[in-house]
C-alpha cells in the first residue's frame, strides 16, 4: 500500500454525548403520528473505533419513571419498547449510550413526545363555504369560516385537529396557530387525509373566544389534464374539518367541532385562489376582527354541510377518508430573496429578476389609493426581454391584490398570496402607484420543511453552480409531493422523475417522512389497479393505466434506495406488498421471449436526440428499457425478500430475475458485447443495473460505452432513464476520462450548457433554451425539473468520493476519484449516525485525503492510488497517495491526427474549431456539432469540405500547439 494513514491519536476518554434525539419522522412538532415511534440518536464522541454496547432509555408519563435497556449497536430508527403513547398524553423520554470505550453518556435532554392523533372519530362535521345554488358560486370559491365558543376556568391544554378537502388556515382570537402554508398538502383524497395537530393552549383566554378558517381549493378542485382537455378530478368546492380538544385542570373535557352552527362568507378579500391561476385579494373587503369574539357575522350565512363531496368522481360511499396524522414536514416559508435587479422590458413593462429560479409567491409592502389593483404576473425566462409565458401553457400565474388605501395617514399594506405558488425568477408588477422602491417586494420561498443534510464544493465554479442548480430543483418540487415542475399547468407527482433522484434526494435532504408519506399514496393508486403503478401519484389524469417502465418502478426502487440510505426495514417492510404487486403485475404483461416488449412507452424520456414534439423518440428503443426495468424490479424484490426474511419470495423473484437477465442478454447483447440500440443508455442499464455480469462482456460494454460518448463529441446522449447511469457505468468500466468529459462539457447538449445559459436550477430539457438564446419550442420546456439533476449523486460518491457500503450508512464507502480537471472536490453528509465527509485536494504530485467517520459506524477506505482497500472504525483520518490521474500528457498532432485523437485533447479541439470560427462561426458550430469522432479517420477526411485556406490555418494551429509539445511523443492519452 503506497498510503500512510494519519489517524488521529486518541485523546483520552473524553465524555461522549447525545448530540441529536429524535422520533420518527418529524422533529418540527412534539407531536407523534405513530402511538410506538421508533426512536434515534446521534453520539458525539472523540474516542476513535467507537461503537455502541447499550442504550438505556427512560421514559416519565404521568409523573412515573419507566426503564428500558437496549442492548446492542443499533441506535436508528430503534423500536418503541415501552407501552404505547396514548392519544394526546404527553411524555418524556430520555436516553444514554455505553460505548466500547468504556464510557457512558450523560442523560439526552429530554425528548417531548405527545399522541398526536385523536382517540376515537372525529366528532367534526366537514363544513363548506354557504352557497344558495351552484349557479352562483364558481369552481373552488374561496372564503372564510368562524365560530364563537366559551372557554371555562382553569384551562390546562387545547390542542387542535383540522383537515381539508382543499387547503386552509386556522386563526384563533386573531393569530394563525402556526407558520405552516397550504395544510393539509396533497394525498389520495379519496383513501387517505392528512391532518395537523397543534397546541393552540397559549392562544385561548377564559371567557368568550373565537376560532376562523380560511379555506379554498388548491389542489382539490383544481382541473388536471393536457391540451386544454383539464377537467376536475375531485370536487367543485373546498371543505374544512375542525375539532379542538380542551383539557382543564379538573380533568374535565371540552370539544369544539365543526358543524353547521359554523357561518362562513364568500365576500371576504379573498376573491378567488387556484394552484394555476394564482390569487386574487381585495382588500377594502377585509372584515377586521373576524376571527375575534364578539365580531358581528349577521352577515354571515350558515356553513354548508359538506354532502356535494358524494357527486366527486371518486367519493362514493365514502366521501371522505379518514384522517391520519402527517408524517412529513409541513410546507413553510423557508427563505426570503430581495430584488436583484429592477427591469424595463421593450414593451414598457416592469418586471424584477430576483437571480435565483425559485418556486414561492411574493410578499409585497405598499401604499396607495383604494381600489388600485396590482398585478403580479411570474415566469421562469425571459424572451425578447419579454417574460416568457408560453411554457406556463394554461397556468395563468397570476396574482393581484387590491389596495384598501383610506387616505395619507393609512400606512402600508402588506400582502402575500396565502394558497398558491409559482415557479419564477423574474415578475412583472403592473399599476403600482408611484415609483416602485425594489425592497418593497420580497421573494418568500417554500417547500417543505426538511433538514438539510447534503453538501459538496469543488474547485470548478460550474460544477459548483451545477449542483447548486440541482439543490433549488429538489428545493422547488418538493412541495406537499414531489412534482415534476412548479410553474405550469402540471406540477403533478410524476412516478419517473422521483425515481430517478431519489438516490440525489436522500443526500440533499432528510426527506425520509417526505418520501414516506408519498409511497403510502403510491401503494394506494396502485391497489386500485391490480398491481400497476400510475404515471403520477396522487392519479388524477386517468392515461397510461398499464404499466409504463421507469416510472411504476418507482415502487421498487424508491423504497430500495430509502433502505439504503436511511437504513428503514420498517419502511421497507411496509412498502414490501406494493414492491410485490408491481414485479406481479409486469410479469403478466411479458411475452413469451420472457421480455416486457411491444407495448407504448415513454422509454429514455427527452434523449437530445428526441425532436421537440415527440420526446420520447429516444436512440435507445423502449423495449430495452422495459426489459431492463422488468429485471431490475424483480432483482430488488428479491433483495427486500432477503433482507425481510421472506425466503420463498426470494426465491421465487431471484429466479424470475435470472429467467430475464439471461433473455435480455440473449435478446439485445451480441456476444461481441455490442447492443442492439448502438446507444448510452441501453449500455448503462445493462452494466448498472447488474445484467451483464460477465467480466469480459461488461467490459466490451463499457469500452463500447466509451467509444459512443467520444464520438458523440462527449455531448449528452441519454434521457431521463441513461442520465443518472451513464457516469457510474463509464466509471466502473474504467473509462473516467470520459465520464469527466461529459461531466465538464459545455456545449449543448450537457449538463454544464444550462449553466452558461445562467441557469439557477436544472432544465427539463437539455436545451430549453436554444444556442440561439430563444426558448425551446416544445410544448414542455420547464426551466426547474430535478430529473437530470440526478447527477449529482454521482458527484457525491465518486467525484469526492462518499457513499453508503451498509444501510443507513452503518458503513460507509470512501472512494474518491479525483478528476483531472479539478484541483480539490469534497463533500459531507449528515447521515442518521452523524456527520460524514470527505475531501481531497493535489498537492504537487500528491493527492491529500481527508475524512471524517461519525461514532458508530465504520467506513471501506478506496485510495485514489489505486492501493488495496482497507477498513477503518470512526473518527478523523487523513492520506496521503501518489497522484494517480495527473494532467493528461498530450502529443503531437495535426491535420493527419486521428478524429478520435483531436477530440480526446482539449486544446487540439479547441484549435480546430477556433480556427474556424474565425473564418465562419455557423461552419465552426456546424463542425462541432455533427462531426462524428471517428477512430480511423483523419482531421483532414473530417474536414472534406472545408475550404482550402481555412485547413492551412487549422494546420498551422495545430503545428503551434505541438511545438509547445516537443518533448512528448504523439501518443492519445490514458483512460482511467
Amino acid at each position: 500500500m503506497t498510503s500512510t494513514s494519519l489517524a488521529p491519536q486518541p485523546a483520552g476518554l473524553r465524555q461522549a454525548s447525545v448530540s441529536r434525539f429524535s422520533a420518527e419522522y418529524r422533529t418540527d412538532t412534539a407531536f407523534v403520528a405513530n402511538p410506538r415511534p421508533r426512536l434515534s440518536w446521534v453520539v458525539a464522541t472523540e474516542s476513535t473505533d467507537w461503537q455502541q454496547t447499550r442504550a438505556e432509555l427512560r421514559l416519565t408519563r404521568a409523573g412515573a419513571v419507566e426503564s428500558a435497556v437496549h442492548e446492542g449497536p443499533d441506535s436508528v430508527l430503534v423500536e418503541w419498547p415501552f407501552e404505547a403513547i396514548d392519544a394526546g398524553e404527553q411524555v418524556a423520554v430520555e436516553v444514554r449510550v455505553s460505548g466500547n470505550d468504556g464510557g457512558t453518556t450523560a442523560w439526552s435532554a429530554p425528548l417531548a413526545l405527545a399522541g398526536g392523533y385523536l382517540e376515537g372519530p372525529w366528532q367534526a362535521e366537514a363544513i363548506g363555504l354557504p352557497v344558495l345554488s351552484r349557479a352562483e358560486i364558481p369552481l373552488g370559491q374561496p372564503g372564510q369560516l368562524r365560530h364563537e365558543f366559551t372557554v371555562g376556568p382553569g384551562l390546562a391544554k387545547a390542542t387542535l385537529f383540522a383537515t381539508a378537502h382543499g387547503v386552509y388556515q386556522a386563526e384563533i382570537n386573531g393569530s394563525e396557530v402556526d407558520d405552516q402554508v397550504l395544510k393539509p398538502g396533497w394525498t389520495a383524497y379519496a383513501d387517505r387525509l392528512n391532518h395537523e395537530t397543534t397546541d393552540v393552549t397559549a392562544l385561548l383566554k377564559q371567557g368568550a373566544n373565537a376560532i376562523g378558517v380560511w379555506l379554498a381549493g388548491g389542489w382539490y378542485t383544481e382541473k388536471y389534464g393536457f391540451h386544454g382537455f383539464a377537467t376536475p378530478f375531485y370536487g367543485e368546492q373546498p371543505a374544512v374539518k375542525v375539532e379542538l380538544h380542551l383539557e382543564y385542570a379538573d380533568g374535565t373535557r371540552q370539544t369544539v367541532a365543526s358543524g353547521p352552527e359554523w357561518r362562513g362568507t364568500t365576500a371576504g378579500p379573498l376573491v378567488s385562489s387556484g394552484i394555476y391561476a394564482g390569487e386574487s385579494f381585495d382588500a377594502r373587503r377585509i372584515e377586521a376582527g373576524w376571527s375575534l369574539p364578539d365580531f358581528d357575522d349577521s352577515r354571515w350565512l350558515p356553513a354548508c354541510l359538506d354532502s356535494r363531496a358524494a357527486d366527486s368522481r371518486t367519493a362514493g360511499s365514502k366521501p371522505w377518508a379518514e384522517a391520519t396524522p402527517a408524517v412529513a414536514p409541513p410546507v413553510r416559508r423557508i427563505e426570503e430573496l430581495p430584488v436583484r435587479e429592477v427591469l424595463t422590458t421593450p414593451s414598457g413593462a416592469t418586471v424584477l429578476d430576483f437571480g435565483q429560479n425559485l418556486v414561492g409567491r411574493l410578499r409585497i409592502r405598499v401604499s396607495g389609493d383604494a381600489g388600485r389593483r396590482i398585478t403580479l404576473r411570474h415566469a421562469e425566462v425571459l424572451e425578447d426581454g419579454e417574460l416568457s409565458l408560453r411554457p406556463l401553457r394554461l397556468a395563468a400565474a397570476t396574482d393581484s391584490y387590491t389596495l384598501a388605501g383610506g387616505g395619507e395617514d393609512s400606512g402600508e399594506e402588506e400582502w402575500e398570496p396565502r394558497f398558491t405558488f409559482h415557479g419564477f425568477r423574474y415578475a412583472q408588477v403592473d399599476n403600482w402607484p408611484g415609483e416602485l422602491d425594489p425592497a418593497a417586494i420580497t421573494a418568500v420561498v417554500i417547500h417543505n420543511d426538511m433538514r438539510r443534510t447534503g453538501w459538496f464544493e469543488c474547485s470548478d465554479p460550474m460544477l459548483n453552480r451545477l449542483h447548486e442548480n440541482a439543490l433549488w430543483g429538489m428545493r422547488g418540487n418538493f412541495l406537499a409531493l414531489p412534482t415534476d415542475c412548479p410553474q405550469r399547468d402540471e406540477r403533478l407527482g410524476w412516478t419517473g422523475d422521483i425515481q430517478v433522484f431519489s438516490p440525489t434526494a436522500s443526500y440533499l435532504y432528510d426527506s425520509l417522512g417526505f418520501l414516506s408519506s408519498w409511497l403510502q399514496d403510491l401503494a394506494i393508486e396502485q391497489s386500485h389497479r391490480n398491481g400497476v403503478v400510475p404515471i403520477v401519484v396522487p392519479a388524477v389524469l386517468g392515461m397510461l393505466e398499464s404499466p409504463v417502465a421507469a416510472w411504476g418502478d418507482a415502487a421498487t426502487v424508491v423504497p430500495w434506495v430509502l433502505y439504503e440510505r436511511f437504513g428503514d426495514l420498517g419502511l421497507l417492510g411496509r412498502q414490501y406488498r406494493s414492491m410485490c404487486d408491481w414485479a406481479d403485475a409486469l410479469l403478466r404483461v411479458r411475452d413469451s421471449s420472457g421480455l416486457w416488449q411491444g407495448q407504448m412507452q415513454l422509454g429514455d424520456w427527452l434523449d437530445p436526440a428526441a425532436p421537440p414534439d415527440k420526446p420520447g423518440a429516444a436512440r435507445t428503443h423502449g423495449d430495452i428499457v422495459a426489459s431492463a426495468y422488468l429485471f431490475r424490479s424483480l432483482d430488488l424484490t428479491a433483495k427486500a425478500a432477503a433482507v425481510l426474511g421472506a425466503d420463498d419470495d426470494h426465491g421465487k423473484y431471484s429466479a424470475l430475475a435470472e429467467d430475464v437477465r439471461s433473455a435480455f442478454l440473449a435478446e439485445y447483447v451480441t456476444p461481441a458485447g455490442r447492443m442492439v440500440s448502438d446507444a448510452q443508455t441501453a449500455y448503462s442499464l445493462a452494466l448498472m443495473f447488474g445484467i451483464s455480469t460477465d467480466p469480459v462482456q461488461r467490459q466490451a460494454l463499457g469500452d463500447r460505452l466509451a467509444e459512443l460518448a467520444r464520438l458523440g463529441g462527449y455531448r449528452i446522449a441519454t434521457g431521463f432513464v441513461g442520465t443518472p447511469l451513464v457516469a457510474d457505468a463509464l466509471t466502473v468500466t474504467g473509462h473516467m476520462d470520459a465520464a469527466e468529459r461529459l461531466l465538464t462539457q459545455t456545449e449543448c447538449p450537457s449538463w454544464l450548457y444550462p449553466v452558461t445559459q445562467g441557469a439557477t436550477t436544472i432544465w427539463e430539457r437539455w436545451d430549453s433554451i436554444l444556442e440561439d438564446g430563444t426558448v425551446n419550442p416544445g410544448e414542455m420546456t420547464s426551466f426547474n425539473h430535478y430529473a437530470l439533476g440526478a447527477i449529482a449523486d454521482w458527484m457525491h460518491r465518486t467525484v469526492a468520493g462518499l457513499a453508503p457500503a451498509a444501510p443507513g450508512y452503518r458503513k460507509q464507502h470512501i472512494a474518491p476519484r479525483p478528476l483531472r480537471s479539478l484541483q480539490h472536490a469534497g463533500t459531507s453528509h449528515e447521515t442518521p449516525y452523524g456527520l460524514a465527509s470527505v475531501a481531497w485536494k493535489r498537492s504537487g504530485e500528491r493527492i491529500l485525503v481527508e475524512a471524517v467517520v461519525p461514532p458508530g459506524t465504520t467506513a471501506v477506505v478506496s485510495l485514489p492510488d489505486g492501493s488495496e482497500e482497507f477498513e477503518v472504525g470512526s473518527g478523523r483520518y487523513a492520506w496521503d497517495v501518489p497522484d494517480a490521474a495527473p494532467a493528461a500528457a498530450y502529443g503531437a498532432v495535426s491535420l493527419d491526427s486521428p478524429l478520435s485523437a483531436i477530440m480526446d485533447d482539449p486544446e487540439a479541439y479547441a484549435a480546430v474549431w477556433q480556427a474556424i470560427d474565425a473564418h465562419d462561426p455557423a461552419a465552426a458550430a456546424q463542425f462541432r456539432k455533427d462531426t462524428v469522432w471517428y477512430r480511423q479517420t483523419s482531421l483532414n477526411q473530417g474536414l472534406i469540405f472545408t475550404p482550402a485556406p481555412i485547413k492551412r490555418e487549422i494546420g498551422s494551429a495545430l503545428s503551434a500547439l505541438s511545438g509547445t509539445r516537443t518533448d512528448v511523443p504523439s501518443l492519445a492519452p490514458r483512460e482511467h
